[in-house]
C-alpha cells in the first residue's frame, strides 16, 4: 500500500501568510482611497457635473473634510468668472440615514448648512436644511457677473437674501427634480448702466415639482419688473416685463434697452 507524502507545511504557512498580506494590502489601499481621497477629486466632480459653472479652486484637505475658493463661471470655454470672498469649508460624514454634507463660508454661510444625502428606492435624494426668512443667507450680487451675459454687462450691486423651505433634489429618470420652495430677495440693487441708485428691490419665488415654477415680482423701486417661468426638459422658459416709473424713464432708458425688447413704455424679457 502506497504512502502519501505530507504537504510541505512551511510552504503552506508561507502561502497563507502571503494571501493575508495581499488581502490586507487591498483593504488598506481601499481605506486610504475612501477616507483620504483628496479634495481635488471633489473639485473635478463638481466642475464636470456643473459644466464649469461652479468651480472649487485651490482645494485643500480631503473629500471628507476640506475647503476651496468658490467661483461661478459661464460654462465650458468661457473666461467669465467671479470668486466668492474667502473660502468654502465642507465636512462629509456618515449618518444612520446616509451622509451629511455640512457647508460653511467665511462671507455668507455663518451657521452650518446641512445637506442630507440618502439613497432610496426611487434613487438618491438630497434634503437641504431650511433657511428661515428671519435669518436669510446673504450673498453678494457681484458674484452673478461670473455667469456671463447679461450679468457681466449689468454689473449688479446689492444683496441677495436666500431662504428655503423643505428644499430637496430627487434623482428621477436620469435627472435631478427640484422639491420644495426657495425665496431670493434682491434688495437695494444698482447697476453701472443707470445713474439711479438703487433701481429697486425684487423677489424671486421658486416652487419645485415636475415642472418647477419661477415667479418674479417688484418689492419697491424705480424699475418695476414682473414675470413667470417654468423649467421644461431642464430648460427655463421665462417671460416677463419691465417698466420705469414715469419720472425715471429717461434715466433708465439705457438699461431697459439692454435687458429686453421694447414694446411701447415697457420692455419684454424672455429667457
Amino acid at each position: 500500500m502506497a504512502t502519501r507524502t505530507p504537504p510541505d507545511q512551511p510552504s503552506s504557512i508561507k502561502w497563507v501568510a502571503l494571501s493575508w498580506i495581499a488581502v490586507g494590502s487591498v483593504f488598506g489601499i481601499l481605506f486610504i482611497l475612501i477616507f483620504f481621497a483628496p479634495a481635488q477629486w471633489l473639485s473635478d466632480y463638481v466642475a464636470d457635473a456643473s459644466e464649469d459653472r461652479i468651480l472649487l479652486m485651490a482645494p485643500q484637505g480631503t473629500v471628507w473634510n476640506g475647503s476651496a475658493q468658490v467661483k461661478l463661471g459661464a460654462g465650458k470655454g468661457s473666461l467669465d468668472q467671479a470668486a466668492l470672498s474667502g473660502r468654502l469649508l465642507w465636512k462629509l460624514r456618515p449618518s444612520w440615514q446616509g451622509f451629511v454634507l455640512t457647508l460653511q463660508a467665511e462671507c455668507c454661510i455663518s451657521k452650518p448648512w446641512d445637506w442630507l444625502i440618502t439613497a432610496g428606492l426611487q434613487g438618491p435624494r438630497i434634503n437641504i436644511s431650511d433657511i428661515n426668512q428671519s435669518e436669510p443667507m446673504i450673498w453678494p450680487s457681484a458674484l452673478l457677473s461670473g455667469l456671463g451675459t447679461p450679468w457681466n454687462t449689468l454689473e449688479l450691486q446689492g444683496n441677495l437674501s436666500l431662504s428655503t423651505q423643505q428644499l430637496a433634489f430627487q434623482w428621477s429618470q436620469g435627472q435631478w427634480d427640484l422639491v420644495g420652495h426657495a425665496q431670493l430677495d434682491a434688495t437695494n440693487m444698482s447697476t453701472s448702466l443707470s445713474t439711479i441708485k438703487p433701481i429697486g428691490s425684487y423677489r424671486f419665488m421658486l416652487h419645485g415639482g415636475q415642472s418647477p415654477y419661477l415667479q418674479l415680482s417688484t418689492l419697491e423701486g424705480s424699475l418695476q419688473m414682473k414675470g413667470t417661468g417654468r423649467w421644461v426638459n431642464r430648460k427655463l422658459n421665462f417671460v416677463g416685463e419691465a417698466k420705469a416709473q414715469s419720472d425715471r424713464a429717461d434715466a433708465l432708458a439705457n438699461l431697459l434697452n439692454i435687458i429686453g425688447i421694447r414694446d411701447g413704455e415697457r420692455v419684454i424679457i424672455k429667457i
